[in-house]
């Protein structure tokens, strides 16, 4: 595998990591949100990776060599598990029986989900990191 592979590889981790903090940021900031453009409260989202060729050369390489793959997003999928109901009849949104149905998003797996994330995406600028300083070192042992 060469430097040029570790970049890549590394920022598409970056990228998926990224829209997955991006989403899990959508789902703390609507934990509250009771009514949207579709109706009803808001549903939690979660991103899904999978393993994806970089590119067709790549790809080529990979299958004549040792495959190697980057990551990427393949979905985002909503929730449908039943939304948690609050008894709070002066809300606006309250049913007739007084219960507000509110998203089902609990704001501690969020945070930890985010802290998850966020170690991840560490994990992969340190990756990229120490690539550059093996290139510069290598280029320093050429003079």
């Amino acid at each position: 595998m060469d430097i040029l592979n570790t970049f890549q590889i590394n920022g598409s981790a970056l990228r998926a990591h990224s829209q997955r903090l991006n989403t899990i940021s959508s789902n703390l900031a609507n934990v509250e949100t009771t009514s949207t453009p579709e109706g009803g409260p808001y549903k939690k989202k979660s991103v899904y990776f999978q393993s994806a060729p970089l590119s067709f050369k790549e790809e080529l390489d990979g299958k004549m060599k040792n495959s190697m793959h980057g990551v990427t997003v393949t979905k985002i999928v909503e929730d449908n598990t039943p939304p948690r109901k609050v008894y709070n009849p002066s809300h606006p949104d309250a049913k007739e029986d007084g219960y507000v149905e509110m998203p089902n998003i609990s704001v501690l797996e969020e945070m930890v989900d985010m802290m998850s994330a966020t170690r991840s995406y560490q994990a992969n600028v340190t990756a990229i990191k120490m690539a550059k300083r093996m290139a510069l070192k290598a280029l320093e042992i050429g003079r």
